[in-house]
């Protein structure tokens, strides 16, 4: 028979979101809950077989009541057998939500550090898991076998860090994979996803976190939808459930108006999305980042504009004003014209820039608070 399976990883619900202000920091914990829904939906829709939850779901040990409300209300929702192992960020300890929360009948929690199996039989299947229960997690893997079942699926549920045998969080090796006799490894822990991939008969993938919490996780997120056929093979589709995205634009400013070069490269619909501008190229003074915050801030959920440009050679030319200006200037040529690399002239024209932006009371970042 055919098996369809939903995996998911790295929730990471409840987190801080510091960079933002504290607003729109809640807003943000809020739409997270609701990934559980999305994921509910999904299972429905896609008439998945079961779930594969791989670890931190949760950012920490701890979690608002709403969130631990809505994941009981979601668990439920999605009807097939859920399993979930708890990760480096949710260990299993406990006073954890994962002991104190009542899960559903069709949830499966696994709670110890070591290997231990459910046998499905309506679905032909053996699922295998482990649980974190603390911050790290030896080899979980290692000189392990599953039972030969002919006719059963065997599948692993597992939080871990493939290709790095010195990581301290279940380190996971393709060797551990192919020799496992697993016909699907569901893991966790990498928020970058994998894609499809295999160890000798072991289909394997991470589908990385599902919706992006910083500027380190830009671009789509995705769950994955994993489907086993009867002759051994299987198919990875992927599915957003996400509500935002980061991203982050470069903009060459070079003989153009800030404002017009970057309207000019925007993609359509980025109301949604948290979004770095970064100005790059050659200009003749730093660009007014507070005009261009104003013109722009709307545009997104949230906003950062970043100045990377270089002053032309020209702007030295400043430097014999009888000014403070001039002077500042005068002696940062001096510092210029001395450097022994390249490197230290690109050092000396960046403080130049932002010496300037400081008198000209302008701003290298712009930050902001609640209105």
């Amino acid at each position: 028979m055919i098996l369809k399976i939903l995996h998911a990883a790295d929730l990471h619900l409840d987190s801080p979101f510091e960079a933002l202000p504290a607003g729109k920091a809640a807003i943000r914990r809020a739409e997270q809950r609701r990934l559980l829904g999305a994921l509910a939906e999904l299972a429905v829709t896609e008439d998945v077989d079961l779930v594969l939850l791989s670890g931190d779901l949760l950012d920490s040990g701890s979690s608002y009541f709403e969130t631990g409300e809505e994941l009981i209300a979601c668990l439920r929702r999605m009807v097939v057998p859920v399993f979930i192992a708890p990760g480096n960020h949710d260990p299993y300890t406990p006073g954890s939500p994962y002991a104190r929360l009542r899960m559903p009948e069709n949830v499966h929690v696994f709670t110890e550090n070591a290997l231990s199996s459910v046998v499905l039989p309506e679905l032909n299947a053996r699922v295998y898991g482990a649980a974190f229960t603390g911050k790290s997690s030896p080899a979980l893997l290692a000189d392990f076998h599953a039972a030969d079942e002919p006719g059963v699926r065997k599948l692993l549920c597992l939080h871990g860090e493939v290709g790095n045998p010195l990581s301290p969080y279940n380190p996971i090796t393709e060797e551990q994979l192919a020799g496992s006799g697993l016909d699907y490894a569901a893991l966790g822990h990498i928020h970058k996803a994998s894609g499809l991939r295999r160890a000798g008969y072991t289909w394997y993938s991470w589908p990385g976190c599902p919706e992006g919490r910083g500027f380190d996780e830009c671009g789509e997120k995705t769950v994955n939808l994993v489907t086993l056929d009867d002759e051994g093979g299987c198919e990875l589709k992927t599915a957003s459930v996400a509500a935002r995205r980061y991203a982050v634009l470069p903009v060459d400013v070079t003989a153009a108006d800030p404002l017009l070069a970057v309207i000019t490269q925007l993609p359509d619909d980025t109301v949604k999305d948290i979004y770095r501008i970064v100005l790059t190229g050659e200009t003749e003074s730093a660009p007014d980042l507070k005009k261009l915050y104003a013109n722009l801030s709307e545009m997104f959920f949230e906003l950062q504009l970043r100045d990377e440009t270089h002053l032309r050679r020209s702007i030295w030319e400043c430097a014999g004003e009888d000014s403070l200006r001039g002077i500042f200037l005068k002696k940062l040529r001096q510092r210029y014209d001395g450097a022994a690399s390249d490197e230290e002239k690109k050092q000396i024209e960046q403080a130049a820039r932002w010496g300037l932006a400081a008198l000209n009371n302008a701003e290298e970042v712009v930050q902001h608070e609640d209105p």
